[in-house]
């Protein structure tokens, strides 16, 4: 068996621990320590279907604009890069800079080196500061942060999920936009609060990697 590798580590703001880049032959994976594997470059698949799903969801939008927090290996970036026309523009929210870092270098090949579209803008940073300054101004919002709203890493996290932090999505998002959100599991209080606040949701359950590995969840949230 490869060993695994650690190429780098970089701290987490906020006291949310360390994140650690491995690598193994022609696979990487992220980690945070103390907590074990967040990511890994082989298995994807529902961060894909993430993109992929609220792309079809924007059919009718000519020029859509989207806003992706949580850069992770780039997969969820790359799969909407491939469903959205040439007037489409992205804005990808990552709180750790080395994360951008990481995806400039050893991890870009991987997910198709998405950092290098012109359509994509970098804010690094933590998403809640975008979504509080921003009115009516996404067609779609994608969070893929901190394992969703059963956070691992980060207590600052927790407001992206609470009745605050949607309701600044809710106003972040033109009308009929999509607030779609990824979870390692299910969240029975996320989905109430969605509803609470007027979104019509949907709850998708996809695997980890094609029809294999464990079940995540994504809620798909319409502003009304």
């Amino acid at each position: 068996m490869i060993p695994w590798i650690l190429l780098d580590s970089a701290p987490v703001p906020g006291n949310g621990g360390e994140l650690r880049l491995y690598r193994r032959g022609d696979e990487f994976s992220i980690r945070i320590a103390g907590h074990g594997e967040l990511m890994n470059s082989r298995i994807h698949g529902s961060e894909d279907a993430l993109a992929e799903q609220t792309c079809a969801r924007l059919v009718d939008r000519s020029e859509p604009r989207l806003l992706i927090g949580g850069l992770g290996m780039g997969f969820t970036l790359a799969a909407a890069l491939q469903r959205i026309g040439d007037p489409a523009r992205v804005v990808v929210a990552e709180l750790v800079p080395a994360v951008v870092a990481w995806n400039r270098g050893p991890l870009g090949e991987h997910a198709g080196h998405p950092l290098q579209d012109p359509r994509v803008a970098v804010r690094e940073g933590d998403v809640a500061r975008i979504l509080n300054t921003q009115q009516s101004a996404y067609d779609a919002i994608l969070l893929d942060v901190d394992n969703g709203p059963e956070g691992l890493t980060r207590k600052e996290n927790d407001w992206l999920y609470s009745m605050d932090g949607l309701s600044a999505a809710y106003a972040a998002l033109r009308p009929r936009g999509v607030l779609a959100v990824w979870s390692a599991g299910p969240a029975p209080d996320f989905l109430q609060r969605l509803r609470k606040l007027g979104f019509e949701v949907e709850e998708l359950r996809v695997r980890a990697r094609g029809s294999k590995g464990s079940r995540h969840v994504i809620w798909f949230a319409r502003r009304d």
